[in-house]
């Protein structure tokens, strides 16, 4: 198990310089958010993409993970999405995740990560999933084909949630493609225990992120040790499954001092594993 950090909380700063504090601060990885200001596909000229490729390698990072789920160039954090009635906008969606899944085999990374669907919004949840699982079928032979695997991230209040309907649309996925992004706090805020799903998902689990959540299970990112989660009892049950992939804490909120919270997240982690 290694130690990532998400840029999603450095939007001040430049992806290079970013890269260079990470690693400074002793992580060995980095979940490149595929959004403005960092990576949106779009705006990676070839002479960008080459500085970020020779700033991971002269700092010894490897990218964790591309972090397709947020859409701020085009939208917000979770439109346009996969399940928007317009097919205009659902197709949106999927061209970000096909230029990610690029941008993923650009970098070295093993997978991106997005969205569970979506935000209902007045739909039923079974037209969400069938929209949902149309839109992974186009992306389907693009990331085989770059050997990037697709991970769907369940969240509080979007179309999968909870780890019951991510194993109904999973067992119905080719498996060796789409996996689960293992977002712990989200788990927590649905009522689950992270750490007893750690073992029964660990055969579907190819990304963790990790937040902690206050005791109201309210979604909103915390400061590691801060929260009600048992994140030693959680990294304890990641440990004891020999997962050896990353482990990303994504502390968004903490836009307002990024290097201090990536700073203490690293302490508190390596505590934890004393």
């Amino acid at each position: 198990m290694k130690f990532a950090f998400s840029t999603n909380a450095f939007r001040g700063h430049s992806l290079v310089d970013t890269i260079e504090t990470l690693a400074g601060l002793g992580y060995e990885g980095i979940e490149i958010m595929a959004d403005t200001p960092h990576a949106y596909p779009p705006d990676m000229t070839d002479e960008y993409l080459d500085s970020v490729r020779e700033t991971l390698q002269r700092c010894g990072m490897r990218v964790a993970n591309i972090n397709a789920f947020m859409l701020h160039a085009i939208g917000d954090t979770w439109h346009p999405s996969w399940i928007e009635p317009e097919k205009g906008r659902r197709m949106q969606r999927i061209r970000h995740t096909l230029d990610c899944i690029e941008l993923a085999a650009a970098l070295g990374a093993p997978t991106i990560s997005t969205e569970p669907g979506g935000p209902l919004l007045g739909m039923t949840e079974e037209e969400g999933l069938l929209l949902f699982r149309q839109g992974l079928a186009v992306v389907h032979d693009l990331a085989r084909s770059k050997n990037v695997r697709v991970l769907i991230e369940p969240e509080p209040g979007l179309l999968i949630e909870n780890s019951s309907q991510f194993l109904e649309i999973y067992s119905g996925l080719d498996q060796d493609v789409f996996g689960l992004n293992f977002d712990i706090g989200h788990f927590f805020c649905v009522g689950e225990d992270p750490a007893r799903l750690v073992k029964s998902l660990h055969h579907c689990t190819a990304h963790f992120h990790l937040e902690d959540i206050a005791e109201s299970r309210v979604h909103h990112h915390l400061m590691p040790g801060q929260g009600a989660i048992d994140l030693p009892g959680v990294l304890r049950a990641i440990r004891q499954t020999g997962y050896a992939g990353f482990v990303t804490v994504e502390l968004y909120p903490y836009e307002d001092r990024p290097v201090e919270a990536a700073r203490q997240a690293l302490d508190y982690l390596r505590r934890c594993g004393e």
